[in-house]
């Protein structure tokens, strides 16, 4: 058979303030994997990734199927190191494309989950939309209407090891109650669309604090994102990247702002966010 899959992912942000592991949102960035059946081995992409076995996509489909006799052609929006899923995207396109060539309907959130080590961000890179993952489940909701995202991506990335150090192995009981608390607005105010719950329920005192002192530059502007004109802003991820949430008359204004305030030292985008999770299709 001469099997050919093109599979495109969106890009994600997890953690959406208190939602440390457990909540994520798909956003409109992507990559695209095309896997090839031509009888040989090859990673070919322009982008400073592994082209061997160690390739991410390479690993994904390589759980369902063997990947030797396939040639994989990777290209991607998505930023590789600043916590916006680049490597859940690719785990999801490559177990994506295995499982639709082999026909296997094998369960590709567990099996994503298992390589990636979290399900956040592959839920919201499989499923599109919002997600919130508890007991090896993602629940999916969409987006209110006129919420809108603005990314600012420094060119310094931080290590996701070192970000995971940071953080403790327990934490005070008012932390924990008020990151709870914070959550239960955070999604209220996403549910009934009402702006005011979502921007009060954005803070976190469970990782960003903690992790302030590997991006001082992004927690900065997190402080200031109402008076840059936004809801409110996140650490995405791991860091450094700061997810700015806007209503969409905001964002106009708050992209000029940021791009004065990061000039020099960070990429500022205008990522919506995504309904469509990943795709696949026969070509």
């Amino acid at each position: 058979m001469n099997r050919r899959r093109l599979v495109r992912v969106p890009a994600s942000s997890a953690n959406l303030g208190p939602g440390f592991d457990t909540f994520a949102a798909a956003l409109g960035i992507h990559m695209t994997l095309e896997v090839r059946e031509t009888g040989r081995f090859a990673v070919e992409t322009d982008l400073k990734i592994a082209r061997d076995r160690r390739n991410l996509a390479v690993r994904g489909f390589a759980r369902l199927a063997s990947p030797e006799r396939f040639t994989f052609r990777i290209a991607s929006d998505i930023p590789l190191s600043g916590g916006l899923g680049s490597s859940a995207a690719a785990y999801v396109a490559g177990l994506m494309a295995a499982d639709h060539a082999f026909e296997l309907d094998a369960d590709l959130l567990e099996l994503a989950t298992a390589l990636e080590g979290h399900p956040d961000n592959v839920a919201a890179a499989l499923l599109g939309g919002f997600v919130v993952c508890a007991d090896g489940r993602a629940t999916r909701f969409e987006a209110p209407s006129g919420l809108e995202a603005a990314l600012v991506v420094p060119h310094r990335a931080v290590r996701t090891k070192q970000a995971r150090a940071a953080l403790p192995a327990e934490v005070p009981m008012a932390e924990a109650v008020f990151n709870t608390a914070h959550g239960a607005l955070l999604m209220l105010g996403l549910a009934r669309g009402d702006w005011d719950l979502v921007a009060a329920g954005l803070d976190d005192r469970l990782h960003q604090p903690r992790r302030e002192h590997l991006y001082p530059e992004s927690m900065a502007l997190v402080r200031r994102a109402s008076e840059l004109g936004a809801l409110g802003a996140t650490i995405s991820g791991a860091g450094p990247t700061v997810l700015f949430w806007c209503h969409y008359d905001q964002t106009a204004g708050v992209v000029d702002a940021l791009r004065r305030e990061a000039a020099g030292w960070a990429d500022v985008m205008r990522a919506p966010f995504e309904s469509q999770g990943a795709d696949v299709r026969a070509l």
